[in-house]
């Protein structure tokens, strides 16, 4: 079976350097707030590049932060509109609701499957007050157009990029192009932890300070609260388990982009439409490698049988989940056909070239008539 991705493989080959940084974290007798997350918050910051990083629990709490620390800066106020992609994991615009502001979902651009600027255009109301924009799949979705969008009317731009960690635009990290950037480092991303953790990015300092009070309780100073925060700490384990992790980020999404390289060159087949390939090779680090099929329970079957495996990345849009369905009645189109579709397959650093050999002649040999 070409599982559609193997930690465990991942993760055995950098052994040694994990299982010296978790003995470290035992033998420090330390292990919330101290050495190892300032060290992982470092390194991360020199990564990308530009500004400051805070490490939290997860990738939800990430964006939660980044949302309550401008409601507390007074930059947003309860009820605000936020423009959120339809074509996204729900965690996105989780994190909106969950602040008091209100998700105006757009459809993405049906070639990208990214929000793109006609979108957040068509969007905006005299109440919007930021743009969350998700780089999904791996892909950098930041436009100037986007930005100056954002520009002339005064919006934040908010990144999520729990997807994305690596990518560039223009010699710049994505991450660092917004206001404020949350990230996950969930098991199965490009950088993953050993169980759940995120970060958030921001030249803000302000932003930096406030996020950093309201992960620990609302406090700066121990036992003085001057928000009524959260318990949304980044332990000392993982933390240690990222900074041991960080230094061979570029070396998987490298091998990602080779593993996307190959399957862009010799997948055809007139049932599968390939994802539309960046001008800019580096903008995309292929956290996931989606392929479309008006047969896709078909291909999906076809796959499972030559020992393949795939998921459905994501099966049912936001605003059709009952969780939101004060937003079922929204037109959303593109999000809809996407859903039916998309399907994801093998991509990383556990595939071998036998494994990419596999599963090129696999797709390359589907037919829904047989």
């Amino acid at each position: 079976m070409i599982k559609f991705l193997d930690l465990k493989e991942i993760n055995d080959g950098l052994s040694r350097e994990i299982e010296a940084a978790a003995l470290r974290v035992l033998r420090s007798g330390w292990y919330i707030g101290g050495n190892e997350l300032q060290t992982f918050e470092d390194q991360l910051s020199c990564y990308l590049g530009a500004g400051q990083v805070v490490g939290v629990s997860n990738g939800l709490d990430a964006l939660r932060l980044i949302f309550r620390s401008y409601l507390e800066l007074g930059r947003l106020n309860v009820g605000d509109e936020i423009v959120v992609p339809s074509n996204t994991f729900i965690a996105s615009a989780l994190a909106v609701s969950d602040s008091g502001l209100r998700v105006v979902l757009v459809d993405p651009d049906p070639n990208t499957h990214n929000i793109n600027a006609m979108g957040v255009r068509s969007a905006i109301t005299p109440r919007t007050r930021a743009v969350l924009l998700v780089h999904l799949y791996g892909r950098n979705a930041y436009t100037d157009e986007i930005q100056e969008l954002a520009d002339s009317h005064g919006l934040l731009l908010i990144e999520d990029n729990a997807q994305a960690l690596g990518a560039s635009h223009r010699g710049r990290k994505v991450g660092t192009l917004g206001n404020a950037s949350a990230m996950s480092f969930y098991p199965g991303k490009n950088l993953g932890a050993l169980g759940d953790a995120g970060a958030v990015a921001s030249a803000d300092p302000d932003v930096i300070a406030t996020v950093r009070s309201l992960r620990n309780y609302g406090s700066s100073v121990k036992y003085r609260h001057e928000h009524k925060g959260y318990n949304n700490r980044l332990d000392e384990i993982q933390a240690a388990m990222l900074a041991a992790k960080l230094p061979f980020l570029d070396i998987e999404n490298q091998r990602r982009r080779e593993i996307a390289a190959a399957y862009d060159t010799r997948i055809s087949n007139p049932h599968i439409s390939l994802p539309q390939i960046p001008s800019d090779s580096l903008e995309h680090v292929w956290h996931l490698y989606v392929i479309r099929s008006q047969h896709r329970n078909s291909l999906i079957e076809h796959l499972s049988a030559h020992s393949i495996e795939s998921i459905i990345h994501y099966p049912i849009p936001i605003h059709l989940q009952a969780a939101y369905s004060e937003l079922s009645t929204q037109p959303l189109p593109v999000a809809e056909s996407l859903a039916s579709e998309v399907l994801s397959i093998p991509i990383g650093s556990h595939l071998d070239d036998n494994d990419v050999d596999t599963i090129v002649d696999a797709l390359n040999r589907f037919d829904p008539r047989k």
